[in-house]
């Protein structure tokens, strides 16, 4: 288990990008991650706006000569939500599953694309409308376990997500977000071999080693805890949650000076960080 946080600080810079929720392969699959998505449900990482602009371009002159093309849709669909144009995204996603109502990728993506723009009630009926399209659709499990989770429906989230991890068992997101769960019912050595399977299989993602950290540290695994926190920062520098939980770590380990630096590194990313004020209080260095 340590061992990929060491791989990770080793091979990982801090301005690397966190894992997609749901990886794009070829134009039938759906779209990956969206920027500024809930829960980190849905990010892409951006594109080169030159590139997806000539993408949407050649696309749209398929589409103008084969407009029943459901898949030339779906692709321009993908190309418009990676370039933050959720609305003719969604279009292009409708007009692909009225070709085709069979269509569970792009039933799938339009429920990405509106959680986006923070429709989670067409979300939540195209996340299931793609699993009755496709019953062994994982990352359609995936995304509506995802959504479930964040409306606290947890025992239906579990077991979108067990069904996400039985059709799709190398997926990492599904172990992450089932972690989650298993974190929030209190259960964190369950928690902790979620995310030992998400780091198995995605290394270079940030989140499992933060979540697995937060684990370890109720767990009163202090030193590993550490060792998680600075793998979650060696993703992103500026996770303010990463730097307050690597100052608890330091707390609990009796280093005052490196707990002190980690919580003031924390507050100033976030300088409402309540874990970080708190800690500063304890210490005296507020």
């Amino acid at each position: 288990m340590r061992n990929n946080a060491r791989t990770l600080r080793r091979a990982v810079g801090p301005a690397a990008v966190l894992c997609a929720a749901l990886a794009l392969a070829a134009c039938s699959e759906t779209l990956g991650p969206l920027q500024g998505a809930p829960s980190k449900v849905a990010e892409v990482d951006a594109d080169n706006p030159g590139a997806n602009a000539g993408n949407i371009a050649s696309l749209t002159d398929v589409i103008q000569r084969n407009p029943s093309d459901s898949v030339a849709y779906n692709t321009r669909g993908i190309a418009y939500a990676k370039a933050g144009n959720y609305k003719s995204a969604i279009e292009d996603f409708t007009k692909a599953v009225q070709i085709d109502p069979k269509f569970n990728a792009a039933y799938t993506n339009r429920a990405l694309a509106f959680r986006q723009m923070g429709k989670d009630g067409p979300a939540l009926a195209d996340f299931s409308a793609a699993i009755a399209a496709n019953p062994n659709d994982a990352s359609a499990y995936l995304g509506r376990g995802n959504l479930l989770r964040s409306q606290n429906h947890l025992p239906e989230a579990m077991a979108d997500l067990d069904a996400a991890i039985r059709l799709n068992p190398e997926g990492a997101q599904a172990y992450h977000a089932r972690g989650l769960i298993y974190q929030r019912l209190g259960n964190n050595e369950q928690a902790i071999t979620d995310f030992n399977n998400a780091i198995d299989r995605d290394p270079f993602a940030g989140a499992p080693y933060q979540a697995r950290g937060q684990s370890l540290l109720v767990t009163g695994k202090y030193d590993q805890a550490v060792e998680d926190f600075n793998a979650a920062l060696n993703v992103d520098s500026n996770n303010a949650e990463a730097w307050a939980g690597l100052g608890l770590a330091y707390e609990k380990l009796g280093n005052k000076p490196k707990a002190v630096e980690s919580y003031q590194r924390a507050t100033m990313v976030a300088p409402s960080n309540p874990v970080a004020k708190a800690g500063l209080q304890r210490l005296g260095a507020a």
